[in-house]
């Protein structure tokens, strides 16, 4: 079997990901369907529309760290077994409402907070479940995989829904979504747990989410990831905001090249995960290299004169991008013990993505005062001062050094006594 692909020949992963492809898909429908029917519900209203986003969103800041908690204190199978159903529920819940006319905006919203709730709860234990079902060597593999099965889903995803919408409705994309959560549970179902490495659950004690900061905070490394994560996630990683401005006000085109422009970014994110799927477990400087990456790529993209430029600078966007994700979220995994992982994984979705809701509107704001050029290239500024401000930070605070190696391959190794972590 190709190298890219190689955590596919064990059998309980080869079905774990079926499953989630079928929800990645899903899942990309209903975000097109519910925008649309937002926007149909209140007139075309853009307000309606982020304050729903908003909503969905919001949870992640609020609940992935207990999620996390939960992860570390329940078996993973079971958890994500009952995340998915209460997601498919609610997915199920907004296509009939629907289709039998009842729909409203608040309630649209109302549904959309409760699907931020339960993906918020759902995340962390979706990724630390990755480590049970692959041996060690091949983790950053499975995860990289899964980075391409959310962006497979991404390029599908929107364009399925958009024919779906036209042809029969945006209810009916809602239940095909729930029926893709039926999928995921039945998959989990299928998983052999005696080919699983499960770790023992942790008993409730209080202080528990204190005790998966402090674990973090104590490895240097670890926090390292978690600065670059936020500053990149906060400020970098607007991409609906961003193409939509640049895409009208910068080249004054419609929703159909803001859509061609989602997908070439999402084909070069693809491209990126398969990429990184050959590689093997991520060292710490690759994740501050290729944050470096995809600030250089970003603003590279910012300076292009013409759309056509801008849709071929795109997939490194996307590739720089998809490379700091597989290889951040590699990093934490493979260097936390069994027993704190979801809940430093729950931390790295609040860090990672609980900035949204500030970096959004300030990212807006600078594209609104200043051009949509402005915004692309502040962000990508930001993310290379981060990557480089927390490696030197860190570096001297910490006692970690830069080690170059100028032969036989050149490199740069990021070293501290302090970062080292048992394995796992």
């Amino acid at each position: 079997m190709s190298p890219t692909f190689r955590s596919l020949r064990i059998r309980n992963y080869r079905i774990y990901a079926g499953g989630q492809l079928a929800a990645n898909i899903g899942v990309w429908m209903q975000r097109v369907a519910q925008d649309w029917l937002v926007l149909q519900l209140s007139g075309g209203s853009a307000v309606a529309l982020g304050v729903t986003v908003g909503l969905q969103f919001l949870p992640i800041a609020l609940f992935s760290l207990w999620g996390g908690s939960l992860a570390d204190r329940f078996p993973r199978r079971r958890l994500l077994m009952v995340t998915a159903s209460a997601l498919g529920a609610l997915a199920l819940v907004l296509g009939v409402v629907v289709l039998v006319g009842a729909a409203t905006v608040g309630l649209v919203m109302a549904l959309a907070f409760a699907l931020g709730v339960a993906a918020a709860l759902d995340s962390p234990a979706r990724q630390a479940m990755v480590s049970e079902l692959v041996p060690r060597d091949d983790l950053h593999n499975a995860v990289a995989l899964n980075s391409a099965s959310f962006n497979l889903g991404r390029v599908l995803g929107p364009a399925t829904a958009g024919l779906l919408v036209a042809a029969v409705g945006s209810g009916w994309v809602f239940l095909i979504n729930a029926a893709g959560y039926v999928v995921v549970v039945v998959a989990l179902s299928f998983l052999r747990p005696a080919e699983m490495t499960v770790p023992d659950p942790v008993k409730h004690e209080k202080g528990m989410l204190r005790e998966g900061v402090r674990y973090v905070s104590s490895r240097p490394a670890l926090v390292m990831v978690m600065i670059i994560a936020f500053f990149v996630g906060t400020f970098g990683l607007n991409y609906q905001l961003t193409l939509a401005l640049m895409t009208t006000q910068e080249f004054g085109l419609g929703p159909a090249q803001f859509g061609l422009a989602s997908t070439v970014l999402a084909v070069g994110s693809l491209a990126g995960s398969l990429l990184a799927a050959r590689r093997s477990a991520p060292p710490l400087r690759l994740v501050v290299l290729s944050a470096v990456f995809f600030g250089v790529a970003a603003m590279l993209a910012a300076t292009m004169p013409t759309y056509t430029l801008l849709l071929l600078s795109l997939p490194l966007v996307g590739a720089g991008a998809l490379t700091l994700i597989n290889a951040a979220q590699s990093y934490l995994q493979l260097h936390s013990e069994p027993s704190v992982r979801g809940r430093v994984m729950g931390l790295y979705m609040l860090v990672f993505m609980g900035g949204t809701p500030l970096g959004a509107p300030l990212v807006g704001w600078i594209a609104e005062t200043y051009g949509p050029r402005w915004s692309i290239a502040i962000g990508g500024a930001v993310s290379v001062a981060a990557a480089l401000g927390a490696a030197l930070l860190l570096m001297h605070r910490d006692g970690l050094r830069v080690e170059p190696h100028l032969r036989p391959h050149p490199r740069l190794d990021v070293i501290g006594q302090r970062a080292a972590v048992p394995s796992t």
